[in-house]
């Protein structure tokens, strides 16, 4: 299919996902690293704390809450 028939069909909203090749789909920047922090005691405890009241992973609301201060911080300088 020409660019020009593909963008035809996409601007009228048809599904062109057939059209794709999907098996080397990547997001970048979203691969996965791992990094060891350190917290206090008392700092775990009140995320365990907090994760269970959410019903969410201490993994996931340290993420969120990073993810949440990071988002902050690029609005503003922008």
């Amino acid at each position: 299919m020409k660019a020009e028939e593909f963008d035809k069909r996409f601007d009228r909203a048809d599904d062109i996902t057939s059209e794709l090749d999907l098996s080397s789909l990547r997001r970048p920047s979203a691969e996965q690293r791992r990094v060891n922090v350190d917290f206090p005691a008392w700092m775990i405890d009140s995320l365990d704390r907090e994760a269970k009241r959410l019903g969410v992973t201490r993994q996931s609301i340290i993420k969120v809450w990073l993810a949440e201060r990071l988002e902050d911080q690029h609005g503003r300088a922008a």
